[in-house]
């Protein structure tokens, strides 16, 4: 049980952190880019959200197969494939979390504005600097809610995980498939155990985000 729990812990610390390097960009480029296919761009990053996870985990088993032409370039490295590894879980966990860490950032970008861009420019603050020193720590309340939302939606994804990693005991099991496979063997009691955890956990994640707003909207007023 604890290794599962541990290996759930460290499929969701690893994805938020990966998906914050990731997302970061994308939405400051979505935030801040005026073309008109940039919304085609948001549309496939939200894609997750509208997408049963079965299809998306088909998908993902397919790009992570050996005759994969994504995997074709790994195979002079002795990497056949990353399917049911934990190095697949975590793709494709950043794949099915991807919605989540873009929007808030974005969110949180928009809602800066340009003003304090430009103030910055006019202090010959370099765009870097700026982004940084600027942009940044004014969106980091987008920031922290992506990380609550990408962590929590790791720690409960199932129809993904199951494509992916097949819950092999000490590689790719993690909670919800564990759940999945205590109930198929009629474990009720280990099921409800841990179930009643991801309750609560998603009972405190939910608390958060709501402080988080309410706080927001204090500092607005």
């Amino acid at each position: 049980m604890l290794e599962v729990i541990w290996t759930t812990l460290r499929l969701a610390g690893l994805t938020t952190v990966l998906l914050l390097l990731v997302a970061t960009p994308l939405a400051w480029w979505l935030a801040r880019r005026r073309t008109w296919w940039k919304e085609i761009v948001a549309a496939i990053a939200t894609l997750p959200i509208v997408l049963p996870p079965s299809v998306l985990g088909f998908y993902l088993l397919v790009a992570l197969a050996p005759k994969s032409g994504l995997m074709a370039p790994l195979h002079v490295f002795g990497v056949r494939t990353l399917a049911f590894t934990f190095t697949g879980l975590v793709i494709g966990s950043m794949v099915y979390s991807l919605p989540f860490a873009v929007q808030p950032i974005r969110g949180a970008f928009e809602a800066m504005g340009r003003r304090p861009l430009e103030v910055a420019a006019t202090l010959r603050a370099s765009p870097w600097d700026s982004f940084w020193s600027v942009a940044v720590p004014q969106a980091r309340r987008g920031f922290l809610a992506a990380a609550i939302l990408v962590f929590a939606h790791t720690i409960g994804e199932f129809g993904v995980v199951l494509m992916i990693g097949g819950s092999i005991p000490g590689r790719t099991e993690v909670i919800s498939t564990r759940i999945y496979q205590a109930v198929e063997g009629l474990r009720y009691g280990e099921a409800n155990l841990l179930s009643l955890g991801l309750v609560g956990f998603a009972f405190v994640v939910l608390l958060a985000l709501m402080l988080l707003d309410r706080r927001g909207g204090g500092a607005a007023r």
